[in-house]
């Protein structure tokens, strides 16, 4: 029975850092795109302002 319940709970936390490491990538990814969209914007300022 312990034995069972062990190997659920290892699938259970390996589903848990998978899913970990998919919400980080996907933050910087983020993040990085948000960074590049803002000095373009910065970039072009004189254009957009009227």
């Amino acid at each position: 029975m312990n034995e069972k319940a062990y190997r659920v709970m290892a699938g259970v936390g390996a589903g848990n850092i998978a899913i970990g490491i998919i919400v980080l990538t996907v933050g910087i990814v983020t993040g990085i795109l948000m960074i590049v969209n803002g000095g373009r914007l910065l970039k072009r300022k004189s254009d957009l302002i009227f």
